[in-house]
């Protein structure tokens, strides 16, 4: 196994990594920008070092001083956790240049997955079903106009490159189209630095529902059931749960039958998850990979008792995998609710310094965070501060438990997000399971 892992991230996730490194018995190097110099976890790693000033692209972008960092201390292997360099092909090439093993996929499966035209082509061969839309990318406003009659409104145009968001338009006239359309193109080229979009027929209030797939480089891969990532605001997702109300055992078959065929067609061998739409009549469509581990990971773990950075580094050291599909059950319920520092009725970021801190305790109740007392929340990065995972026997208990938990958890000094899960744990369509991807903004109109 390895000896010691360099993690090329921050903030929780980086604590996450940690944890089940030294639970493995590998020593661990934590990079750090001067503005998280006090972070938790530059405190509990075994060597540190500073890897620039606080903007990213100085710092936890800067792909020089990171290997520069892992070559200092010795580092056989860099996990990226999410964000930052966790999907860039191009990093995952110098680390293995440099003797280092990039503890993720290979650089030629995240191209192809990370590039959506390319991942509908590989999906497509292998029978996973897909939104109708284009199998190439769309260049100009008169043939997206020629391509969205022919699909038929509402359309959706996505950024080949996308994310978060950002280079997505939904459309419901060829009025509106022009303008989207090159919208689309223009923030796409911001984002992402490529400006090519392609439009598939919009699924109206879908569920967002995933599957995470566990790959060695044996050829083996499993997948760990289902999350469902419904609840979200601007297309950033904001509770998770775990299994999803929407699936039965058949329909969370054909899902994950369809997950691991598709990480089949690209030779996947790490942990992955892929992103499906789930339409009303229960029919679901693929719509991305993601090719890291996953904020909302723990879930899956709490319902499945699998570590999965556990795996996803047994993986990348090129050990087989230690489960079959037959051995994964899944028990109870689990919810996550991610806990950011901005104000819960405007959204907007609230950093400064925390006066008090607790989180809360007891059985089935698990807090992912890299803040404490007297800690200061930097204004230069994602506002997530926390992750709140609760399990249970049922749901129903599960959001019982997670409205407790959210009643003992202390932030004070900053504005944070608590306020509004515990409106969510309240509302009676959430109890219900009557979700989809429109919930938060019929929520906010309340």
């Amino acid at each position: 196994m390895f000896h010691k892992i360099l993690i090329a991230n921050r903030g929780e996730i980086a604590l996450r990594i940690i944890r089940t490194c030294k639970e493995m018995g590998i020593k661990t190097v934590a990079v750090y920008s001067s503005a998280d110099s006090e972070s938790l976890h530059v405190k509990l790693a075994d060597e540190s070092v500073c890897i620039g000033p606080a903007p990213s692209l100085s710092s936890y972008l800067n792909i020089n001083a990171i290997i520069s960092a892992a070559e200092l201390t010795d580092a056989e292997a860099i996990h990226p956790g999410y964000g930052f360099l966790s999907e860039n092909p191009r990093f995952a090439e110098i680390c293995e240049k440099c003797g280092i093993t990039f503890i993720g996929p290979t650089a030629e499966s995240m191209r192809i997955m990370g590039d959506k035209i390319s991942a509908r082509q590989a999906v497509i061969k292998v029978g996973v079903p897909i939104l109708p839309g284009t199998k190439e990318g769309v260049h100009d406003v008169n043939e997206a106009v020629k391509v969205a009659k022919e699909i038929g409104f509402p359309v959706i145009i996505k950024a080949t490159a996308g994310g978060g968001g950002r280079g997505m338009k939904i459309v419901h006239s060829p009025a509106a189209l022009p303008n989207a359309f090159m919208t689309a193109r223009t923030e796409a080229q911001t984002g992402f630095g490529n400006p090519e979009v392609y439009i598939e027929r919009y699924c109206e209030n879908p569920r967002h529902v995933e599957i995470q797939v566990l790959a060695d480089k044996h050829g083996n891969v499993i997948h760990l059931g289902e999350r469902d990532c419904s609840i979200q605001r601007r297309h950033q997702k904001v509770i998770e749960e775990a299994p999803s109300t929407v699936t039965t055992p058949e329909l969370r078959k054909a899902m994950g039958e369809a997950a691991v065929a598709a990480a089949k067609a690209v030779n996947y061998n790490s942990v992955g998850t892929m992103e499906f739409l789930v339409d009303k009549n229960n029919n679901f469509f693929f719509m991305e990979m993601n090719t890291r581990v996953q904020v909302e990971h723990p879930v899956t773990e709490m319902v499945t008792g699998v570590d999965i950075v556990k795996e996803q580094i047994r993986s990348a050291y090129g050990e087989k995998l230690r489960y079959t599909q037959d051995d994964i059950k899944i028990k109870g319920h689990a919810i996550e609710c991610r806990i950011n520092a901005e104000d819960s009725v405007k959204f907007t970021p609230c950093p400064g310094k925390i006066t008090d801190h607790h989180t809360p305790g007891g059985l089935g109740v698990r807090v992912d965070s890299f803040v404490y007392t007297n800690y200061s929340v930097v204004p230069h990065y994602d506002s997530l501060i926390a992750k709140l995972i609760v399990h249970a026997d049922t749901r129903d208990e599960a959001i019982k438990r997670m409205a407790r938990a959210l009643d003992e958890y202390i932030v004070d000094g900053i504005k944070t997000t608590i306020p509004f899960h515990k409106r969510i744990m309240a509302n009676k369509d959430f109890i219900e399971g009557n979700i989809d991807t429109s919930f938060i903004e019929r929520l906010v109109l309340e």
